[in-house]
């Protein structure tokens, strides 16, 4: 399975993340006219560079692009993982980031918003998880 290695070696991460807050920051947007989010190669360096920048750690990715040149792209990281879609044909597009433990998060979006050139930009943070038992 792709990614497996690579996970097994953030192991002992993930153990000692497990109980510090889980997050989901949902940002919607728009797309300017210099944004680069048409290339998934582009798309997805920049993502990388954005975790990197936040202090995670990318496992694996996969992505998708569709005949009217819609992007989905899915970063699976140590700390959880971070999506992309857009949808070009309305200069639009949606981050998600789950984000587990030490990861910045506030730091990969505004990377990611900074590099992507996204404009009318709006972003959500949601608490994940159940109290403790």
């Amino acid at each position: 399975m792709p990614g497996m290695d690579a996970a097994q070696s953030f192991a002992e991460l993930r153990e000692h993340e497990a109980a510090l807050p889980k997050m989901l920051y949902a940002v919607d947007a728009r797309v300017g006219p210099d944004s680069p989010v048409t290339a998934v190669a582009v798309l997805q360096r920049l993502a990388t560079a954005a975790v990197d920048a936040g202090g995670g750690h990318v496992l694996d990715a996969s992505h998708v692009v569709f005949p009217n040149g819609a992007i989905t792209l899915v970063l699976i990281l140590a700390e959880s993982h971070l999506s992309i879609h857009t949808w070009p044909e309305e200069r639009l597009i949606a981050i998600d980031l789950f984000s587990c433990g030490a990861i910045d998060g506030r730091a990969v979006l505004d990377g990611l918003i900074g590099a992507l050139a996204l404009t009318e930009v709006t972003t959500r943070e949601v608490r994940r998880g159940l109290p403790p038992e």
